[in-house]
């Protein structure tokens, strides 16, 4: 398993209050099952962005886990990155 950070940028013509709490919901059920390490918004962002870490087996995995997110099936994410991360100091690096 590897870690991915998904980074969304929402839409600012876009409603992305209206979406936020089937999102949210989203996060929590990934959370549950253990892909999702942390989500929150970037402060002080204009447009306003996102980033979730996500552990998977590979980045076609962690894009599956952003696709089926309310913020991306509704349209309110305008851009995304998915990349790989190598976390080798904290609380996410593999001994």
């Amino acid at each position: 398993m590897s870690f991915f950070t998904i980074n969304y940028t929402y839409d600012p013509a876009k409603d992305a209050d209206a979406v936020r709490p089937v999102h949210r919901a989203y996060l929590r059920e990934l959370y549950a099952a253990g892909s999702l390490k942390a989500a929150g918004p970037l402060l002080g962002t204009d447009p306003v962005r996102a980033l979730l870490i996500v552990e998977a087996p590979d980045e076609a995995a962690a894009t599956a886990l952003s696709d089926a997110d309310p913020m991306v099936t509704e349209g309110i994410v305008s851009d995304r990155s998915v990349i790989e991360w190598n976390p080798v100091t904290g609380i996410f690096a593999q001994p």
